[in-house]
C-alpha cells in the first residue's frame, strides 16, 4: 500500500513539476481572453555625446646652436678659439654647403608637417565644439 501511494505522489509531482507554470496564462475553455497586445514605439534619437579634449602640448622653446663659418683664410684663428674654450681639447663637427642646404630642407618639411598636424587637430577640436567655445590659442603663433 505504501508503494502504491508513493507511487502515485510521485506521479502526480513529476507530472506537476513538467508542466509547471506552463498552463497557468493559457484560457481554459475559451473562458479567459488573452491580454490584447501593447503598441510598440519605435523612435529615434540623436544624442550629444561630449568629448573631452586633452590639453594641447606645450610650445617648443629651442636654443640657437653657434654656428662658425670656417674657410681657408680662418682656419687658424678658428682651431685656436675652439682650443681656449674646451680646454686644449679640438673637437668640432663640420658640413658641406649642400649638406647644410639638406638640413634646411628637412627644418622646413618637419615645419610644414608641424603646421598640417596643428591644422587636424584645430579641425578636429571644433568639428563637435558649441558655438560660445572660442578656439584654441597656441604659444608657438605668438613669435
Amino acid at each position: 500500500m505504501f508503494s502504491e501511494l508513493s507511487n502515485k505522489i510521485l506521479l502526480t509531482l513529476m507530472l506537476l513539476t513538467i508542466s509547471g507554470c506552463s498552463t497557468m496564462g493559457i484560457p481554459f475553455f475559451g473562458k479567459k481572453e488573452p491580454p490584447a497586445p501593447i503598441p510598440v514605439e519605435i523612435r529615434t534619437v540623436e544624442v550629444q555625446i561630449p568629448i573631452t579634449h586633452p590639453a594641447m602640448p606645450r610650445g617648443i622653446k629651442l636654443r640657437d646652436p653657434q654656428w662658425y663659418v670656417v674657410s681657408d683664410k680662418n682656419v687658424d684663428t678658428f682651431m685656436e678659439d675652439i682650443q681656449k674654450r674646451h680646454e686644449g681639447q679640438l673637437v668640432f663637427m663640420a658640413m658641406s654647403v649642400g649638406d647644410y642646404e639638406l638640413m634646411a630642407y628637412n627644418m622646413q618639411e618637419i615645419r610644414r608637417y608641424i603646421t598640417q598636424l596643428k591644422e587636424v587637430v584645430i579641425y578636429y577640436r571644433t568639428i563637435n565644439t558649441n558655438d560660445e567655445e572660442e578656439p584654441v590659442k597656441d604659444e608657438s603663433d605668438e613669435k
